[in-house]
Order: structure tokens, then C-alpha cells, then sequence
């Protein structure tokens, strides 16, 4: 039993966090969560793993882009996926409103204890923090766990990009979405 007020996440084996840095072991575990997810068509816009050297350097890139802000979640303390909260550019005045979440994906040695749902409300949650109305994704539609995760947080399908990847010589749709994130599902 979850003591009151206590986060139930903080209870288990799984957590999840805004990262500023990530450790050498961080690092390790992260782009192999990162391998294992984008051979198992995870979405992650590789569709082949580009090897660890370029995995390193990407994810190191990503802490570096002040618009963006790196998740990860963890099972048993170790890094086995991630998403990102990405902020629009300063001169977007338009659509300043709106963040949206990047290259979520949890390996698949790691599903099946509610990772994916835990992320995606903690980036809905940094979103919130910082004063975002909306947030914004996409997905393949290759992705039905991903797909029915979303939809059954909220998540509102509001077109479909018919030529939005190729994998293995195919053509893949992509299916956007968005959620309103402030009280009474307001914007502004």
C-alpha cells in the first residue's frame, strides 16, 4: 500500500526524471535502451541503429539544446527510455503556447510496467510547469501500443500525414495529435 501523498512511482521499480546530464553508465544504458527500440521499430526516426559513437553524441547533443529537455525513465535505477519536451524557437511568437513532445520510446526489455504511460505524464507535467497550453506529438502508425496509450490519455488525433516515414522500402502514415494541458482544457 502506497503511503498518503507518497508518489506511487517512488514506491516501485520505475521512475522517471528530467535530466540535465547524464553519467557514463546513464549514457550506456540510455543508447542501449535507444538500439533495442529502434530495432524494434520504436519510432525513434532511425530505422537501422547508427552505433554507439553516433547514439553517444546525439544524446549529448540533446542536453546541450536549450530548447529541449531530456526524460528519461528507469527501471531498477537503470535508464531504459526517453522522450523529449521540445520548446518552439524564440522567434514563433504564433505558437509560443505550444510544446511538443519528441522521440519517446521505452526499450522493449522494459515494457509492461507502465513506463511509457509514466513518461508521457511527466513531459505533459514539465510542459504544465512551464506554462505550455498545449502539447503536440506524432507517431507512426506502425505503433499501436503507442497510439493506444495516448488516446487513452487524452490525447485528441487530429490528421494524418500519409507519407510521413519510409521503413523497409515502405511508406508509413503518421498520425498527429494534441492534448490541451491547462484546467477546463483551455488555451491561454
Amino acid at each position: 500500500m502506497t503511503p498518503e501523498g507518497a508518489d506511487p512511482l517512488s514506491q516501485s521499480r520505475v521512475s522517471v526524471e528530467r535530466v540535465s546530464s547524464l553519467d557514463a553508465d546513464d549514457l550506456k544504458a540510455i543508447c542501449e535502451a535507444a538500439d533495442h527500440a529502434i530495432l524494434d521499430g520504436g519510432g525513434f526516426g532511425w530505422v537501422a541503429p547508427p552505433g554507439r559513437v553516433a547514439l553517444e553524441r546525439y544524446f549529448k547533443g540533446v542536453l546541450l539544446v536549450p530548447e529541449r529537455e531530456l526524460f528519461v525513465c528507469r527501471l531498477d535505477r537503470v535508464v531504459v527510455g526517453s522522450a523529449q519536451l521540445v520548446r518552439p524557437p524564440r522567434n514563433n511568437e504564433a505558437q509560443a503556447f505550444a510544446a511538443q513532445m519528441m522521440h519517446a520510446f521505452v526499450a522493449p526489455y522494459a515494457r509492461g510496467h507502465g513506463l511509457a504511460h509514466a513518461l508521457t505524464l511527466r513531459v505533459e507535467d514539465g510542459a504544465r510547469t512551464l506554462g505550455y497550453h498545449v502539447l503536440n506529438l506524432d507517431v507512426r502508425e506502425t505503433q499501436q501500443p503507442a497510439i493506444a496509450l495516448y488516446e487513452s490519455l487524452g490525447y485528441i488525433r487530429w490528421g494524418v500525414h500519409p507519407a510521413y516515414a519510409r521503413v523497409g522500402g515502405r511508406t508509413i502514415r503518421g498520425i498527429h495529435y494534441y492534448k490541451l494541458l491547462q484546467p477546463g482544457g483551455r488555451i491561454g
